[in-house]
This record gives C-alpha cells, structure tokens and sequence, in this order.
C-alpha cells in the first residue's frame, strides 16, 4: 500500500500544482460561483489532491491499486466516497475528470461499466483539474505528458472527445 500512496499523492500534487498555476495565469476568471478567486484556489487545491481517491478500489497492478473494480469506475467510485464524506462539488470533480470527460452516449453505446450518466466536467473548477490531470500520468509518476501524447491519448476516445479536448485546451490558454 505504500507504492499506491506514494503513486496517489505524486499525481495529486503534480495535477493540484498545474492547476494551480493555470488559475493564477488566468486573472480575468473571477470565479463567483465559487465565491471568489480565493475560495476557487483552496477548492481546486483540495477537489485536486482527492480527484483520483477512487484509484483504491480499482484493480490496476501497474500503479499499485489492487481492488475489484474497472479502472474505468474510479471517478464514480471515489466520487460516492466523496459525497458520503459529505463533499459534494469535490465528488463531481472526481467524477468527471476521467478523460475529457465521458459523455452519455459514450457510456451507452461502450456499455461502459458506470453508472448512466454524462461525466463531462461542467464548471470551470472541474474543468481546469481535467485539463491538468492529463499532463501526468500515474504509471510513470516522474514525467509530465507531452501536449501531442495528450491529443494521442485523447484521440483513442474518438472524436467527441479530442472535440472536448480541444475545448478545454482553448479555454485553459496555458500561459505558465
């Protein structure tokens, strides 16, 4: 269980830093939804250090996690922990960081083992931690992703989600 916390904490801090860093880029985002820039960056900290906790309860021998379920089923999967721990806007976070989201019909037409729902990420908080999660990956903790190994990766989810890629791509406008 060390080598899976080790792995967790690793890719949490490298995805709460990048995000971090894309908000302080981005002073035109007020964020008063989330009741200002302040209160934005503590959420993004914290919804980023828990956005993959569902990682324990997946079967994945390459990062460690040795549970029952498809890793395909960590976002949900951690964002059920997250709401029983009675943190709601962090479990939607979790819930839909996976990818560039996965849409309904996407979940549908795969039959993906998860709940029927769309999990694309909605608010700009939830956003920006999709965006950073994909520059690090969690089976080779010690190297940041390449912007065109990030379109690869996206690309095997066919075309709605380079679409959604592209779009969080142009929003994000990384001046870091």
């Amino acid at each position: 269980m060390p080598e899976l916390k080790h792995v967790l904490v690793t890719h949490s801090e490298q995805v709460r830093e990048r995000a971090l860093q894309i908000v302080d880029a981005h002073s035109e985002w007020l964020f008063e939804e989330e009741g200002g820039r302040e209160a934005a960056r503590q959420f993004i900290a914290e919804a980023a250090m828990l956005h993959d906790i569902g990682i324990f309860y997946c079967d994945a021998p390459r990062i460690f996690c040795t549970g029952e379920h498809k890793y395909i089923e960590h976002g949900y999967l951690g964002a059920e922990l997250l709401r029983r721990e009675g943190l709601p806007k962090h479990a939607l976070v979790a819930e839909r960081h996976t990818g560039s989201g996965i849409a309904l019909e996407q979940v549908l037409r795969e039959e993906l083992p998860i709940p029927e729902r769309d999990y694309c990420p909605i608010s700009l908080p939830e956003k920006i931690i999709c965006y950073a999660d994909k520059f690090y990956s969690k089976s080779h903790i010690d190297e940041e992703v390449s912007l065109s190994k990030v379109r690869e990766n996206i690309w095997r989810y066919g075309h709605d989600a380079i679409l959604r890629w592209e779009e969080l791509f142009r929003l994000m406008e990384e001046k870091v």
